[in-house]
C-alpha cells in the first residue's frame, strides 16, 4: 500500500493561492498519496487577524514536518522583516538549497547548467544584529570598537555585526556534502572571502577544508566569492554543488537563477534537523492577483524537490519531466516562457497546469505507473 504523506500547504498572497493551486493539481495527478493541511499566512491573514503567522500555521508545519508554501507578502510594521525569514527562525531551518537548472525553451544565455546553491540561513550579517545610527547602543559599542581594537569608526555610523560560528558552518558544509553525497555530485566548492574577513569568513573555510577531508570521493574547492561571481559568468558548467554563508548565498543564489532563466524557474527549500518547508524564490507580484498569468514553474518545482525529500522519486521525475517537456514544447505555456512575452497564443497559470497534467498522464503509462 502506498505511503500516506500529510503536508502543510500554505498557499500565501498575492499570486500565490493561484500558482499553489496549479501546483497541487500536479502533483496529485502523479499519483502521489498526499493530504493537504490547509492554513493560511501573510498580508490577507493580516488584515483579518492582525498577525502574518497565525498559530496554526506553525502547529501545522510542526506535526506534520514538511510544508509547501506560496510568495508571502509582509505588510510593513509587522514586527517581522519577513514572514519567510521568521519561519526559517522558529523552526531552525538552517540550509536553503537553490538549484539553478536550464529547461529547453527557456530564454537564457547558457545552456547545459545545473548547480546547486547551499546557503546558510541562521547568521552571518542576516542574523538581525544591528544598532541604528545615533542611537545611544551604536554610539557605546562605536567607543568599545575602538578601545578594543584601536580602530576608528566614525560616530555618524549604523553598525551590523556579523557572526560566523564553528556550529553553524560544520553543519551547512556537513550538509552540502551529504547532498552531494545522496544526489550524486561530484564537487563541492565553498565560497568565502577569507582574504580580508579572516575570523569570521577565514574560520568558514577552515571548517570547510576539514570537513571537505572526510568526503575524500568528493572531489572539493574554494573560492574567493568576487571572484566566484566571474566564474559564474564565465563558465558555470565548472560547478556544481556550492556552500555559502547567508549573504553570499543570498546573492549568488539570485545569480545563479539568472544564468537559467530567472526566478519564474527558481525552486527552493529551506530545510532543518526535521522540518523542511519548499517554496519558489519569487515573490507574490500583487499586481497580477487573480489574473491567471503568472508561471507557476518555480513552485511546481518546488513541489518536485519535496517529492523527492518524502522518497517519492518516481513521482517526482515524472513532475519534473512533464514540467521540461511542456516548457520544451512552448505552446501551452505563460507570456514569460514566450519567446515574444506579447504572444497571444500564450496560456494562463491553470491552463499551463492542464497541459502538465496531460504530460503526467503519458509519462505515467509509459512508466507503468499506476493510477490511484
Amino acid at each position: 500500500m502506498q505511503k500516506k504523506h500529510i503536508v502543510t500547504l500554505i498557499p500565501g498572497d498575492g499570486t500565490g493561492p493561484e500558482i499553489t493551486e496549479a501546483t497541487k493539481r500536479v502533483v496529485e495527478a502523479t499519483g502521489v498519496n498526499i493530504e493537504w493541511e490547509i492554513v493560511n499566512a501573510g498580508a490577507d491573514v493580516y488584515e483579518k487577524e492582525g498577525t502574518v503567522l497565525p498559530d496554526d500555521v506553525l502547529a501545522s508545519l510542526k506535526k506534520n514536518k514538511v510544508g509547501l508554501k506560496g510568495p508571502i507578502t509582509t505588510p510593513v510594521g509587522t514586527g517581522f522583516r519577513s514572514v519567510n525569514v521568521a519561519m526559517r527562525k522558529i523552526f531552525d531551518l538552517y540550509a536553503c538549497i537553490r538549484p539553478c537548472k536550464s529547461y529547453k525553451g527557456v530564454k537564457s544565455t547558457f545552456e547545459d547548467i545545473d548547480l546547486v546553491i547551499i546557503r546558510e540561513n541562521t547568521e552571518d550579517l542576516y542574523a538581525g544584529i544591528e544598532f541604528e545610527q545615533g542611537s545611544a547602543d551604536a554610539e557605546k559599542l562605536i567607543d568599545y570598537i575602538e578601545k578594543l581594537s584601536n580602530l576608528k569608526i566614525r560616530k555618524d555610523s549604523g553598525i551590523s555585526i556579523k557572526p560566523i560560528s564553528v556550529f553553524c558552518s560544520e553543519r551547512i558544509i556537513k550538509f552540502a556534502f551529504e547532498f552531494a553525497k545522496k544526489n550524486g555530485r561530484k564537487k563541492v566548492t565553498g565560497v568565502h572571502k577569507a582574504n580580508i574577513m579572516k575570523f569570521t569568513d577565514g574560520l568558514f573555510l577552515e571548517i570547510f577544508k576539514k570537513i571537505a577531508s572526510q568526503y575524500p570521493d568528493i572531489e572539493s574547492e574554494d573560492r574567493i566569492v568576487d571572484n566566484m561571481c566571474m566564474q559564474l559568468v564565465q563558465k558555470p558548467q565548472l560547478y556544481d554543488v556550492l556552500v555559502l554563508p547567508n549573504l553570499y548565498g543570498d546573492i549568488l543564489s539570485d545569480l545563479a537563477a539568472g544564468l537559467v532563466g530567472g526566478l519564474g524557474v527558481a525552486p527552493g527549500a529551506n530545510i532543518g534537523d526535521d522540518i523542511a518547508l519548499f517554496e519558489p524564490t519569487h515573490g507574490s507580484a500583487p499586481k497580477y492577483k487573480g489574473l491567471n498569468k503568472v508561471n507557476p514553474t518555480a513552485q511546481m518545482l518546488s513541489a518536485v524537490m519535496m517529492l523527492r525529500y518524502l522518497g517519492e522519486n518516481k513521482c517526482a521525475d515524472i513532475l519534473e519531466n512533464a514540467i521540461a517537456q511542456v516548457i520544451a514544447e512552448g505552446k501551452f505555456v505563460t507570456y514569460d516562457l514566450k519567446p515574444d512575452p506579447s504572444d497571444k497564443s500564450a496560456v494562463g497559470t491553470s491552463q499551463m497546469a492542464d497541459a502538465i497534467i496531460e504530460k503526467i498522464k503519458i509519462l505515467k503509462n509509459e512508466n507503468n505507473i499506476i493510477v490511484r
